[in-house]
């Protein structure tokens, strides 16, 4: 049994910050590539930032010098940092992860944490 859960979602206005935390529990061997997910109303899901256990971080376009994603693997979390937030990251964030569970490679999804910026 392996859960994700997100938190750090708020409300914040326009320029603020905030930081989300996923955290990965239950029968974990290793965590490999994990990301952050957002998908706001009337709108696809659409990736946000990924960091995998090797290899280079990935952000996407609309997010650069803004967000930061990285991980504590002590604590099997990872984090996303957001500043500067605009109006348009208002969204559903979702943590991802692909984790060895002993049986296999499987991808996890969180519950989700909403993230609102307006003034």
């Amino acid at each position: 049994q392996v859960q994700l859960v997100e938190s750090g979602g708020d409300l914040v206005r326009p320029g603020g910050s905030l930081r989300l935390s996923c955290a990965a529990s239950g029968r974990i061997f290793s965590i490999n590539v994990m990301g952050w997910y957002r998908q706001a109303p009337g709108k696809e899901r659409e990736l946000v930032a990924t960091i995998p256990s090797v290899g280079e971080r990935y952000y996407a376009d609309s997010v650069k010098g803004r967000f930061t994603i990285f991980r504590d693997n002590a604590k099997n979390t990872m984090y996303l940092q957001m500043n500067s937030l605009k109006p348009e990251d208002t969204a559903v964030y979702y943590c991802n992860a692909n984790i060895h569970t002993g049986g296999g490679n499987y991808a996890f999804w969180g519950q989700g944490t909403q993230v609102t910026v307006s003034s």
